[in-house]
């Protein structure tokens, strides 16, 4: 789990460390964390490529459809190699990440 701790000063405290001023610490939850994790998410790039074009684009969807049709495209693309990996017997399901750079070089182009 990451962790981000730092120091929360109410405002009239000017920076000094007295009773109004504590350590804050902020949790990223698991499951964020899981999904930010590139050995377990398959598909980080092309989420964040989508996040940032709905940030850029003011979140009109219209504007981000090929980011989200990319994104679509590369979950149901790993699926397919988890579900087969799955019926081989190999472990761990979901490749690693460099086992999906060796994948994807051993195909020559992107494949979605």
């Amino acid at each position: 789990m990451m962790r981000f701790t730092g120091l929360y000063c109410h405002p009239l405290c000017n920076s000094s460390p007295t009773s109004a001023c504590r350590k804050k610490t902020v949790r990223m939850s698991v499951v964020t964390g899981r999904l930010r994790d590139p050995d377990i998410n398959p598909c980080l790039l092309e989420s964040d490529a989508s996040t940032r074009c709905m940030d850029e684009n003011n979140y009109e969807r219209g504007r981000c459809s090929t980011h989200f049709l990319k994104y679509k495209n590369c979950r149901k693309f790993w699926n397919a190699i988890m579900i087969q990996r799955r019926r081989n017997g190999v472990k761990p399901s979901m490749p690693t990440a460099a086992e999906r750079d060796i994948i994807l070089g051993a195909m020559g182009k992107m494949p979605y």
